[in-house]
């Protein structure tokens, strides 16, 4: 009898871990809700590699003014990963959209229009369609692709691939409104290299940093619904143009990957590290001073080609 009640005992110890087991495996899914810092960040397969960059700019804020101001924002950079020593390059916008897409600012110092500064460079976005790499940029409120003039809302000091005047006809092709976004996201056709430019009401230049916090809540819904995110294959990175010249050009930048987890970078990185990070996500030679600037693939630990 003695032995009998041993063997059930057993029996149903073996049974409770089996079950246990079967419910240990957490849910194979991502929201746009952020959670606590200890919380970790689903992990993608070995296997996986970021082979597509998108890059969203908000506009005049500090790393302070954003981790305070944009609570959801900053509860991505808490459950995937953020730099606390990342700085723009300059004053005013445009050299610093111009560093992020050409590699250095061609000696802007304003933010006039593309018909005042005509350049001749390369852009990492024609750098990629020369290469056969895919390429866009998403830019709210432009009333027409490659529009080289403002209009409303829309700001083309903003749109640095407005300004490179050799790459006209990848612009037309591929700078593009963001109506066109949502296809592309639900499609899995996200282009290697991309870039989101908000409207001047949602980037926190007019409207406030809850407006861009809520604004961008809502493109990253549709974003962590999309292909592209679900097999892992894409990154999302959110910094700011400049901050408003308070905090030493310090800036919130987040890296959004399923290889971050709680990741809090202290490595010195600026706009021309993300150059250089587009040109990793690319495999393309880097862009003027994206050859020295400080690796984010590699402060990020992000899994590249």
């Amino acid at each position: 009898m003695k032995a009998l009640h041993h063997a059930s005992v057993s029996a149903v110890l073996l049974a409770g871990l089996l079950v246990s087991g079967c419910g240990s495996e957490p849910a194979a899914h991502d929201t746009a809700t952020p959670v606590a810092a200890s919380q970790q960040a689903p992990a993608a397969k070995a296997s996986t590699k970021v082979t597509k960059l998108l890059v969203f700019v908000e506009e005049n804020h500090s790393l302070a003014q954003m981790k305070n101001g944009m609570p959801y924002t900053f509860g991505l950079a808490e459950k995937y990963g953020y730099a606390t020593r990342y700085r723009a390059i300059t004053h005013p916008s445009l050299p610093n959209y111009l560093a992020i897409a050409g590699g250095k600012t061609y000696g802007v110092t304003d933010d006039a229009d593309p018909s005042a500064h005509r350049l001749k460079g390369k852009s990492v976005f024609g750098q990629a369609l020369a290469r056969g790499r895919t390429a866009g940029l998403y830019a709210q409120s432009m009333p027409s692709r490659c529009a080289t003039t403002p209009s409303g809302p829309y700001a083309v000091k903003h749109n640095p691939w407005a300004y490179f005047v050799n790459e006209r006809k990848g612009c037309r092709a591929h700078d593009v409104p963001m109506t066109r976004f949502g296809a592309d996201v639900t499609a899995g056709d996200l282009p290697r290299v991309g870039m989101v430019i908000p409207d001047l009401q949602h980037d926190a230049h007019d409207g406030t940093l809850k407006k861009a916090d809520r604004w961008f809540k809502s493109v990253m819904a549709k974003v962590f619904a999309g292909p592209d995110w679900k097999s892992g294959r894409l990154a999302v990175v959110l910094t700011a143009d400049e901050d408003d010249r308070s905090s030493g050009n310090r800036v919130l930048t987040v890296v959004i990957h399923r290889s971050q987890k709680n990741h809090v970078v202290t490595k010195r990185l600026n706009h021309y590290s993300l150059t250089r990070l587009y040109d990793d996500v690319a495999g393309l030679p880097y862009l003027h001073r994206a050859k020295r600037a400080p690796s984010m693939t590699k402060a990020f630990g992000l899994p590249v080609n």
